[in-house]
């Protein structure tokens, strides 16, 4: 049996999917450790599944709320200085502490999400097999699929491909602090060829959570990638809808849960059009602004949102990826409100596959988004998208497959006798 070491970043995005696979590999007999700064030691705390700490100087307890509400307060391009600043600086303390918490704890594997290079970067120094995780949309790179940081359409013209060639120069400028740590980490042990994010990746297993039917078309895969649908495990809860008319759901994640003027125009689209409302703000909103949203929605702070999703008829959310995939795997039609981070990208490509309607930030209002309700519920066309994604989705064989692979990929070779 194999000790993997898990490594990600501290947001609930990311944590998630990756204690769904650690559940399952040590229900396989299996160890699973995460190592992180403190503070996600309270995310992960779950019966069988280990927790290392790293970081006492440089990450202290309270540094990931700060770290949080940087990401939060991020729209668009605005503030997304100082979020890549954090990620530079956490990739630089996990290289320099993880490897001996490597050791402490007897690691065989390192299991990193594809955004947190360390994974990469610590793995080959310390000669472990690694696996890549795409929690977030890929970020292997291929010339018609525009950078995931930009809300562009897919295009395959020469025209398309010099958009995306520049966007990626820009990204690549906006992602130089990180750049910069990840090429000196490389030079200082030694790994030839590392010098981005993506060199990063695993060359022998990257699990993705989308499908094929969901993504931008890729002509030239990476060879290791698996796409096996959402990283969930089974959830025996149950959610009561309202009868009678067809209900909606919106969520902005655990990160944009403050946004209230997006709650405010989503509840009054509810109440224009008579629709009963449920909303999840992740805690972030107080008991006095949920109470003065308009109409009567019910409001909570967290809710068993895949049990949710099977009594709804259409979604509204910011475009993060779990709360969409988690919708479409329901066969549930989405309306997105892209407000920073992949996801107009994410909703770019909701738009393409035809599962939803984009509404964005600058265009919202209770208007605009009634009569974007009002297309996915009345349209049979985006329901039956939804809907083949479901299938397609059912059939990516999720967290059970991603185990699989993941054995596969990092059980020991056994030399030849």
């Amino acid at each position: 049996m194999t000790h993997f070491a898990f490594l990600t970043p501290p947001y609930a995005g990311h944590l998630n999917p990756m204690l769904a696979l650690a559940r399952t590999l040590v229900d396989r007999g299996h160890s699973a450790t995460f190592v992180a700064q403190a503070d996600v030691g309270a995310k992960v705390a779950r019966p069988g599944i280990g927790f290392v700490p790293v970081g006492a100087r440089t990450h202290p307890p309270g540094r990931l709320a700060r770290m949080t509400a940087r990401l939060g307060g991020t729209t668009g391009l605005f503030g997304i200085g100082g979020v890549i600043r954090d990620m530079a600086e956490t990739t630089d303390m996990l290289c320099q502490e993880v490897p001996g918490a490597l050791d402490a704890i007897h690691a065989g594997a390192v299991v990193a999400d594809q955004t947190e290079p360390a994974g990469g970067l610590v793995a080959r120094h310390a000669g472990l097999p690694l696996v890549s995780v795409a929690n977030a949309l890929l970020i292997d790179r291929e010339p018609a699929v525009p950078p995931a940081f930009v809300g562009w359409s897919y295009d395959d013209s020469p025209w398309g491909l010099r958009r995306n060639l520049g966007g990626h120069r820009v990204a690549d400028w906006m992602m130089r602090p990180l750049q910069e740590v990840v090429g000196r980490r490389a030079r200082g042990w030694g790994l030839r060829g590392i010098e981005t994010m993506e060199d990063c990746l695993s060359p022998t297993l990257e699990i993705s959570q989308c499908v094929a039917g969901f993504d931008f078309p890729r002509r030239s895969p990476p060879a290791a990638l698996r796409l096996c649908g959402p990283l969930r495990l089974p959830e025996a809860r149950v959610w009561q809808g309202t009868a009678g008319r067809p209900n909606v759901f919106c969520s902005l994640g655990t990160l944009q849960g403050a946004r209230r003027p997006v709650f405010e125009a989503v509840a009054r689209a509810c109440e224009r059009l008579g629709l009963p409302l449920t909303i999840a703000h992740g805690g972030r909103l107080d008991a006095a602004a949920a109470a003065a949203l308009p109409g009567t929605p019910r409001v909570e702070s967290f809710v068993p949102q895949r049990a949710l999703l099977r009594t709804v008829s259409a979604v509204v959310t910011h475009g993060g990826l779990n709360t969409v995939l988690d919708a479409l795997a329901a066969g549930v039609p989405l309306v997105i409100v892209p407000l920073a981070f992949e996801q107009g990208a994410i909703a770019a490509r909701i738009e393409r596959c035809g599962a939803g309607v984009v509404v964005p930030l600058r265009r919202l209002t209770a208007v605009s988004l009634a009569a974007a309700l009002s297309a996915v519920l009345e349209r049979p066309n985006y329901r039956a998208r939804a809907e083949a994604l479901r299938d397609e989705i059912a059939q990516a064989g999720g967290v059970e497959r991603a185990a699989d692979l993941v054995e596969r990929a990092t059980r020991p070779r056994r030399s030849g006798g």
